[in-house]
């Protein structure tokens, strides 16, 4: 049995998400140790089952919230508890089975050499991933890439990837966003204004069908109206620390 990290943990939030959860986890159990699935109020009977499924395995960890609070609050709770624990760096993935549990172990490695970074997740998509989605995510990437004075974020939506606890908890506590759609593109956006360097690397990504057991709350006009609104305020943001920005980017800190 793979022996518990003590400093890197994977973070799964999950909300109402078919049947593909328990392949999820049990995919993320067999490449790492520990694992957390933050139930954030689902109502499909998931959260039993997965409780069930921690029962019987002393590596697997179930938080349950008791009502939805959205994705970013999911990935903060666990934060939090994460904090208490002692553990410095957190892998957060999807519950729906689009990301690839296998590299969990080369982006740990990686985080491991580079403690200081994010290691962040670029997607490499296949046939089946819808050609708006691809298509839409480059108006995002565009626009994270301003705000950091293109720092090196490879891909602002992907939420395959690895945070510094301590890092992402300051700057999440520090104002009231990022708690819902908009957590994955707002954290890469302001952790660069903190410092924390993005690393890239490449993760396969799989969008599966409803017949398939797939489960998508991606809604396009309320998504995409979150994301417009989000960089709308990182870009006052941006402004206002251009001058610091500037300066970092001149004594080649990125």
């Amino acid at each position: 049995m793979m022996a518990a990290s003590s400093t890197h943990l994977v973070i799964i939030p999950s909300y109402n998400p078919g049947t593909k959860v328990y392949e999820t986890v049990r995919a993320a159990r067999r490449y790492w140790t520990p694992v957390w699935v933050v139930v954030d109020g689902s109502t499909d009977g998931s959260a039993e089952r997965l409780l069930a499924m921690a029962e019987q395995d002393a590596g697997l960890r179930v938080i349950v919230l008791p009502r939805n609070q959205g994705k970013g609050a999911a990935v903060l709770h666990g934060l939090d508890q994460a904090a208490a624990a002692g553990f410095s760096h957190a892998l957060t993935m999807d519950s729906d089975g689009q990301h690839a549990p296998e590299r969990i172990p080369a982006f740990m490695s990686e985080s491991t050499r580079q403690p200081a970074a994010m290691i962040l997740g670029v997607p490499v998509f296949d046939a089946s991933a819808p050609g708006l989605r691809v298509k839409g995510r480059r108006i995002s990437n565009w626009w994270a890439n301003l705000e950091t004075l293109w720092a090196g974020i490879g891909d602002s939506l992907f939420g395959f990837r690895v945070y510094p606890v301590e890092a992402l908890r300051r700057v999440m506590r520090a104002q009231p966003w990022m708690r819902h759609f908009d957590f994955d593109p707002e954290a890469v956006v302001r952790l660069c204004w903190r410092g924390v360097r993005p690393v890239n690397l490449p993760a396969p990504v799989r969008y599966y069908s409803a017949a398939e057991g797939g489960v998508s709350h991606f809604r396009y006009l309320r998504d995409n109206l979150l994301l417009t609104w989000m960089h709308a305020r990182l870009f006052v943001g941006f402004v206002l620390r251009l001058p610091v920005l500037l300066a970092r980017r001149a004594r080649g800190r990125f």
